[in-house]
């Protein structure tokens, strides 16, 4: 198969990259700064905030082979702290890189995949984009809107052969926590206590989270099915059990319980 990942450099992507062009696939991978390198994967230099970049990249692939069967949304970055204290400029880039990367991309690929007569779409939200996280608002935001455009996406595209499939991955050990911008200075401290004791527990979390080379290999298995679910939380046991229990529990009790967890 042909497979278009985003975001190959570290991380979720890097992991994909590296398993499915093992497996036989055409891997081709989007970076955005120069990046230790596999061989077998393609590399393309792309900007996700760029719509001429994205368009760039992606014909790049179709000159080379033609078509797109799976397209990997992976891009992404996150800014954290108290919605209050997080800049409109910090809520513009959350959303312009997590979700309008994606959706500038699936408007080079969706017209690709219909005329082709099919292939997976397979975008990255985040159990956080199940449920609100606190102090990571923006880029809970930003995954649920990654979740209300495949939904709806999934039921434009179905008489077209293309399956939209959304991954909610828990807490991973990769370079995003390192990454990740957070708002931090003594007059945030001063006015939310609780935000460092929290952060510090988020933190820890992602550090000793599952390896990336796991979701790899479920990633791998997704694609090889026909007709693969809409959903796919790929967690510890304890984030799986918290996804149910925001189905199942009225709200307030939910809420009560991601305070206790979250210190907050």
């Amino acid at each position: 198969m042909v497979i278009l990942i985003t975001g190959i450099s570290s991380g979720f992507g890097k992991a994909m990259a590296e398993r499915l062009s093992s497996e036989g696939h055409r891997v081709y991978g989007t970076h955005r700064k120069d990046c230790e390198r596999i061989a077998g994967v393609h590399y393309i230099k792309a900007e996700v905030t760029d719509e001429a970049s994205v368009q760039a990249a992606v014909q790049e692939v179709l000159d080379a082979e033609g078509r797109i069967d799976v397209f990997i949304n992976n891009a992404g970055m996150g800014i954290g702290g108290p919605l209050e204290f997080c800049s409109l400029e910090d809520a513009s880039r959350q959303m312009d890189v997590n979700w309008m990367g994606m959706v500038r991309f699936l408007h080079q690929v969706l017209p690709v995949m219909r005329k082709q007569g099919g292939g997976k779409i397979i975008c990255f939200s985040s159990i956080g984009g199940l449920m609100g996280l606190p102090f990571q608002g923006l880029y809970s935001a930003s995954k649920f809107a990654i979740e209300g455009y495949c939904e709806a996406l999934r039921l434009e595209t179905k008489d077209f052969g293309i399956k939209v499939v959304v991954i909610e991955p828990g807490d991973f050990a990769t370079g995003f926590t390192a990454m990740r911008k957070s708002v931090d200075d003594a007059a945030v401290h001063a006015a939310y206590p609780k935000y460092a004791g929290s952060l510090a527990s988020i933190e820890k979390d992602e550090t000793t989270g599952l390896k990336p080379a796991y979701l790899a290999g479920k990633i791998s298995k997704i694609i090889k099915k026909k007709n693969p679910a809409h959903h796919y939380v790929i967690a510890s046991p304890l984030q799986k059990l918290a996804v149910f229990a925001k189905w199942l529990l009225p709200g307030k009790c939910f809420a009560a319980i991601l305070s206790l967890y979250y210190k907050v």
